[in-house]
């Protein structure tokens, strides 16, 4: 008797726990994961904090209006650190153990790129929404599409900037030694080839740095029109307090986008920022349906302003709907025949992946100019779409208080 009670026991405690895992087993089978790479922590991680946020956002609207095809869409969130080889083991996890059916994210241009490469490798479509070095879409990669532009292309709306308004005689190129840094700079040269704009000096620096001032008294004793800066938020932050404390002063100061349009440059470079023009890819004044909402909504949910970076993830987020909704199936050759096949508007601009020079599966789309002005962001290029006119020339010593 003491056995059957003991073997009716056990029966009900395996029932039981069949019972407690049924939920949680079908649970998983209504959702679609997907696998979202950022740097969350380290010297890039507010761009992965406004990505994130952004993607947070547009995931909880799109499950709040039905998810995909009955199933809850899931953003499995990985950190790459900022460092390639921490995105090559993560995308690896994603694919291997999560079994995402998809990639998102992308910030950093080199770790961008390891990712894409092990993508591309395991046959995993990878919708990349903001690492921008060329050479992402150059390599013939049929699983790797993207949103943002090239960062060859950052420059074209200040290209008109300057020819019209600035009319600069020559410059100083100053980038981060990255793989971002480094291209954009080159693009920039070619720029001011094609503008007559004569290159004083092109140096390069790695990130992380807490001393720019050697050659910033370089650039001084070269006293060009035009300093051209190619960096990320702490080291935009520094270059230009340490610019004013030095009182270097030329015609005008332009940021190649990244850490010249965060929130946080205003924050941390405080009056040196009042006046800096800098690319950018989007505003949330231009004319493109949602852009003004999603900017109000951003700022009433996160207590901040959000910029393009944040615009390229929400949108990132919305083509990753749309692409999963018109698939045949959740395979990785549906979706990418899917991501093919895309023609979407969104809040950052239309989305339709084609090929164009040594490019494959790349969007196009045309940039802007932006300057700070009194701790707003504001567009000030082209004429017709600005919310602002442009500041220029600048009294920088008067700007700065001295």
């Amino acid at each position: 008797m003491r056995k059957n009670v003991k073997s009716i026991f056990l029966l009900l405690v395996v029932i039981s726990v069949f019972a407690f895992m049924l939920p949680t087993q079908a649970s998983a089978a209504d959702t679609i994961k997907v696998g979202i790479v950022l740097p969350l922590t380290g010297a890039q991680a507010k761009f992965g904090e406004i990505e994130k946020q952004s993607f947070d956002m547009a995931l909880e609207e799109i499950n709040g209006g039905g998810g995909i095809k009955g199933k809850k869409l899931e953003f499995i969130m990985e950190d790459d650190t900022g460092r390639p080889e921490v995105g090559r083991s993560v995308v690896e996890k994603l694919i291997t153990k999560d079994k995402v059916v998809m990639l998102g994210g992308g910030y950093s241009s080199s770790v961008t790129f390891g990712v894409a490469g092990v993508a591309q490798q395991n046959r995993v479509p990878f919708l990349v929404n903001t690492g921008s070095a060329d050479k992402i879409t150059e390599q013939g990669w049929d699983y790797i599409f993207r949103l943002n532009p090239p960062v060859s292309e950052y420059a074209s709306g200040v290209e008109t900037f300057l020819a019209e308004v600035v009319k600069p005689k020559d410059a100083v190129i100053l980038h981060e030694n990255s793989l971002f840094g480094t291209k954009g700079a080159k693009a920039f040269q070619k720029s001011c080839e094609k503008l007559g704009i004569k290159v004083l000096m092109t140096e390069g620096y790695e990130h992380g740095g807490i001393d720019f001032k050697p050659v910033l008294v370089k650039v001084k004793q070269l006293n060009p029109d035009l300093v051209y800066m190619i960096s990320y938020i702490m080291d935009a932050s520094l270059l230009m307090r340490q610019a004013r404390e030095l009182k270097l002063t030329p015609r005008l100061f332009v940021g190649g986008a990244a850490g010249f349009t965060l929130p946080e440059f205003d924050q941390n470079a405080g009056k040196a920022a009042n006046f800096v023009v800098s690319a950018t890819l989007w505003h949330q004044v231009l004319p493109l349906p949602g852009a003004m909402d999603y900017f109000n909504r951003f700022k009433a949910k996160y207590n901040k302003d959000t910029e393009y970076h944040g615009a390229e993830a929400y949108a990132a987020a919305y083509v990753i709907r749309d692409v999963l909704k018109r698939a045949k199936s959740f395979s990785a050759e549906d979706i990418k025949q899917a991501l093919s096949e895309t023609k979407l508007m969104t809040v950052f601009g239309p989305v339709q992946f084609t090929s164009y020079d040594k490019k494959t599966n790349q969007n196009r789309l045309i940039t802007y100019v932006v300057q700070w002005q009194h701790g707003k962001l504001q567009l000030i290029w082209p004429k017709n779409l600005a919310n602002a006119k442009y500041v220029y020339p600048v009294d920088w010593l008067r700007e700065w208080g001295y």
